[in-house]
């Protein structure tokens, strides 16, 4: 699974942008990019400890070692981080079969929203989708983030479920 992305020629933006695999080095700038996030705050993001990162370590490490699953960062010229998402690969027997491709955590640096990043992220995980076989691609939003689902809506995308969690 996503054994045909070659991520060393991922050019966002004319090249402004480059997007590659998160590493672990990655992991602070991503949750402190979370942690900026109003919604993502609300929800425990936070960098102020080694303790306070350790689910965060767990999480990529199991992400990082299941190869249905992507962690992606875009980086600017200076190597800094400018944006992230994780893409999933999930076969599905809904849908005749088709393997979905699942999108989350996508994230773009509050200085550089609105400047087409996050459309060229997400028109790259579309095009890398496409090439690994998948027939659908889904996300969710918060549904307090109106200005995301209009821009959702603008790249195609249509909510036509409605979604559920619960937290243990």
């Amino acid at each position: 699974m996503w054994d045909h992305t070659d991520l060393d020629e991922a050019e966002l933006l004319n090249g402004t942008y480059r997007l590659r695999r998160a590493t672990h080095a990655d992991l602070t700038p991503i949750v402190r990019m979370f942690a900026a996030d109003p919604l993502s705050a609300d929800r425990g993001a936070e960098t102020g400890t080694a303790a306070s990162l350790e689910p965060y370590r767990k999480a990529y490490e199991a992400i990082a070692a299941d190869p249905a699953h992507l962690l992606l960062v875009a980086v600017d010229g200076e190597n800094d981080i400018a944006g992230t998402m994780q893409l999933t690969l999930l076969p599905c027997l809904a849908a005749g079969g088709a393997t979905r491709l699942q999108i989350e955590a996508v994230h773009v640096r509050s200085d550089l929203q609105s400047k087409g990043l996050g459309a060229a992220m997400l028109a790259w995980a579309m095009a890398a989708g496409r090439r690994e076989g998948a027939g659908l691609a889904q996300l969710q939003s918060n549904s307090r983030r109106a200005a995301a689902h209009r821009f959702y809506q603008r790249l195609g995308f249509h909510p036509s479920h409605v979604g559920f969690k619960y937290r243990y």
